[in-house]
């Protein structure tokens, strides 16, 4: 359940960052936000690691916990540039 909130909760920091940037900021908007939640999904891997769990087990989840996100910001700006 954590992980769908997390990745709901960068979807929508994606999407609203993302709908009131001016489109030709869109893609200094869309680095930054990359950059900040790769900040946000390592500081959270650390608090996984801290309470036992391994990297093995936390690498999976944190990729999809930043991948999707990410993936749809940048999908976004590759939808709204043609």
């Amino acid at each position: 359940m954590r992980t769908l909130i997390i990745v709901l909760a960068g979807l929508a920091v994606a999407a609203v960052l993302l709908r009131f940037t001016p489109a030709a900021h869109r893609l200094l908007a869309a680095s930054a936000f990359t950059a900040i939640w790769l900040v946000v999904t390592i500081l959270n891997l650390r608090t996984g690691l801290a309470h036992g769990y391994s990297l093995a087990e936390e690498l999976p989840i944190h990729a999809v916990l930043f991948g999707v996100p990410v993936a749809a910001a940048w999908g976004w700006i590759w939808w709204a540039g043609r």
